[in-house]
């Protein structure tokens, strides 16, 4: 704890040598991952600086460290909430952990054992201005809607004006049909806060896909004979289960998930005269509107899960821009 202390101290430092004339937002990075949301704020908030990040994932806080040149601090459930440099912004794409708690009782006790706990005794002891939250789409539903129920109850209870709201990324730009929940908070209850409109931008997978790739992502003879005959099984059933093909003039893809290392299932793409393929890294990459300038120096097998547990940045960065309009309006 000495060390982190020590490296905390030095962060603050580092942090106080910029001006202050310049520097607007200050802002945490919470269950980090790779940054994406990070990066879609960024991308808005110019004048802004992350101050403290976490990540538990050795693989993630990789790639996070050699895209953002700073390694993210690990368990958040181990560090105190006062050892966390004073912010503007928590971000956090949280872990939809099962609460221990199934009824709405106790409000802010009720959120104890659960990962999310970690955001709000962070929000409780440090008030900033805005949390913003991340999730599947399923968590507004999970035990019945009492988890969603519990968390906005505890933000209320803190302090908090919550708006949320059900995206999909394929409406912000990416070829990618992924539906996500997002939640934003404001401390500030006078905050009259809307999320974006779909924007208008044509747009198809073959925009995401390289024009030369390794022959290794096409699929195996047995592995295409066995998506084949499982989509068959399933259709006999009467359900729609099974590989999901694409071609470039495709709309947009299925949802990439963090499973997509093990067969690609759901988002194969058409090859004429050959046997489908998965897509690369850097395309799993682009399909969450990371631009080309993201360093991938992990494996196929790592970067698919981080890809597949990142969010779509471009949907970010339109949320990111109504809340810094939210917040200039009233600085």
């Amino acid at each position: 704890m000495e060390l982190l202390f020590n490296m905390l101290k030095q962060t603050e430092l580092d942090f106080s040598k910029i001006n202050n004339d310049t520097l607007k937002y200050r802002f945490i990075d919470l269950f980090a991952g790779i940054g994406g949301i990070r990066t879609g704020f960024e991308r808005v908030f110019k004048h802004s600086k992350c101050v403290f990040s976490s990540e538990i994932d050795k693989y993630a806080r990789i790639s996070y460290e050699t895209n953002y040149n700073e390694t993210p601090f690990g368990d958040i459930t181990k560090i105190k909430e006062e050892d966390v440099l004073a912010h503007d912004i928590i971000l956090a794409g949280f872990p939809c952990q099962a609460f221990s708690i199934a009824g709405l009782r106790r409000g802010f006790d009720d959120t104890r054992g659960t990962l999310f706990f970690d955001v709000a005794r962070i929000a409780k002891y440090h008030r900033p201005k805005v949390i913003f939250l991340e999730n599947v789409k399923g968590f507004v539903n999970h035990d019945k809607g009492n988890t969603f129920k519990i968390v906005k109850k505890t933000l209320e209870e803190i302090g908090y004006k919550v708006f949320y709201k059900i995206l999909n990324a394929k409406n912000f730009g990416v070829p990618q049909n992924r539906e996500r929940i997002y939640i934003v908070a404001f401390l500030n209850n006078s905050i009259d806060f809307s999320f974006p409109e779909s924007i208008s931008k044509d747009v198809k997978v073959g925009d995401i896909l390289e024009s030369n790739v390794d022959s290794k992502y096409t699929i195996s003879n047995r592995l295409w004979l066995g998506h084949q005959r499982r989509k068959e099984e399933h259709k006999q059933k009467g359900n729609g289960f099974g590989y999901c093909l694409f071609n470039h003039e495709s709309k947009y893809t299925s949802t990439i998930s963090a499973r997509y290392y093990k067969d690609g299932s759901e988002i194969l793409i058409y090859q004429e005269g050959k046997n489908p393929r998965k897509l690369t890294p850097r395309e799993a990459a682009r399909l969450q509107g990371y631009d080309d300038g993201f360093k991938i120096i992990v494996s196929d097998t790592q970067a698919y899960r981080q890809f597949g547990n990142s969010v779509a940045v471009p949907v970010i960065e339109e949320i990111a821009k109504k809340i810094k309009l939210a917040l200039d309006l009233v600085v």
